[in-house]
């Protein structure tokens, strides 16, 4: 597992106007913000970034491929070996181990946030699944994951490495065993919950361990309580409202596999009885509950990301207010609505404002009880905006 120091092959000026339009300690570089290259850097090269008056600035990846065209690694003039990496992961896993508990499905790197830029690990009992979506990172995939499986004791690491990100990297998709054997579907637990991961086929790296703390948060508003979970994916909302005494649970989700499975976990749970799911788009079946006079004491509202670019921001928040309008219009009175975004480039604001105008045109009052965000093993660098992407409103509707 010895790893050689690495020394830059090239040095990256920065553009004259860089300090002016960028957040001190922000981990990316531009390719617009790169006056000149001295040297011949290859894609995840280590290069030494200066500014245009000559002053150190910091050591990254360089990729020529990238818009992103340097991931700052340290702003120090510190060696690159197996000590840093080493020290990188022992941090980030250290933290873990203090702020999780009651799990075996959390997320041990969050690649910016953890200072290891493009690394994302999660682990789901003894199985880490590594994504690889910078060049740099990728290229030192068998160190890292030698790093983390000796520091883990983990039986094996998966690569998750079809992000469609990893294309604009210009790097090819894969998934595959990089470490380790056994079977790839892996039974994990959220406190009293249980749920089947697939750590091969599963969405992201099998699971949304982004979401545990905000399902736990909605569940202890559902005791006695009638519950419609929106885009309910495998029903892990739903069936941790159940478990905390939800008198009833309908799922909808417009995938068949995924209501399938949820089904499954329902029964795992032994709360069949308590849980039922039904396949559609909720763009189409909220409007028919509505009709047929349906109505609920708690709607979670979970969709996929309505805008992957800030080009798709409006379009998005159209879809986030008719949502939440037909929502709101489920909603008995005294109820709760649960809505989620997990658009980075739409804002907390952009979505309590969106709340408010949808539920303006639903005749209905609202009032926010709790503003959540990703749970803490997704944590969030200061110096990086786009590492807080998840917005979960817990709102009472009067």
């Amino acid at each position: 597992m010895s790893s050689p120091q690495e020394r830059p092959t090239a040095r990256v000026v920065l553009s004259r106007d860089w300090e002016r339009r960028v957040d001190p300690g922000h981990l990316w570089v531009y390719a617009g913000h790169v006056q000149e290259v001295r040297g011949e850097p290859v894609a995840g090269d280590l290069v030494d970034l200066y500014t245009h008056a000559g002053r150190f600035y910091g050591r990254g990846f360089f990729n020529p491929h990238s818009k992103i065209r340097v991931r700052i690694l340290t702003f120090r003039e510190e060696p690159i070996d197996e000590g840093f990496w080493a020290a990188r992961v022992e941090e980030a896993i250290r933290l873990r181990e203090r702020i999780v508990s009651g799990t075996n499905a959390y997320r041990i790197v969050h690649a910016e946030s953890d200072l290891l830029p493009g690394l994302i690990v999660d682990r789901y009992g003894e199985w880490l699944v590594m994504q690889a979506l910078a060049f740099g990172m990728d290229r030192r995939k068998d160190l890292l994951a030698d790093l983390l499986s000796s520091r883990t004791g983990a039986q094996g690491v998966y690569l998750r490495n079809d992000a469609k990100s990893r294309a604009l990297e210009g790097l090819p998709l894969e998934r595959r065993v990089l470490r380790g054997q056994g079977p790839t579907t892996v039974e994990i637990y959220e406190r009293d919950a249980r749920f089947i991961v697939d750590v091969e086929r599963g969405q992201k790296t099998g699971w949304f361990c982004d979401q545990r703390e905000n399902r736990l948060a909605a569940a202890s508003l559902a005791r006695d309580l009638e519950v419609l979970d929106v885009f309910c994916h495998t029903g892990a909302f739903g069936i941790q409202a159940a478990l905390h005494g939800a008198r009833s649970v309908l799922g909808l989700d417009v995938s068949r596999d995924a209501v399938v499975l949820a089904r499954e976990h329902a029964a795992l749970n032994k709360v069949e009885q308590v849980c039922a799911y039904q396949e559609g788009d909720a763009f189409e079946e909220l409007p028919k509950l509505e009709r047929t006079g349906s109505r609920y004491d708690v709607v979670i509202l979970d969709p996929p990301a309505f805008a992957r670019s800030k080009q798709a921001v409006t379009h998005a928040l159209a879809g986030y207010k008719e949502l939440n309008r037909r929502a709101l219009r489920l909603v008995r009175s005294r109820g709760f609505l649960v809505s989620c975004s997990c658009s980075h480039y739409v804002g907390e604001q952009d979505l309590w404002r969106t709340v408010l105008a949808a539920a303006f045109d639903a005749r209905r009052r609202v009032r926010l009880i709790e503003s959540r965000s990703q749970s803490r093993d997704h944590p969030v660098l200061a110096s990086m905006p786009e590492t807080r992407y998840l917005k979960c409103l817990i709102i009472q509707v009067l």
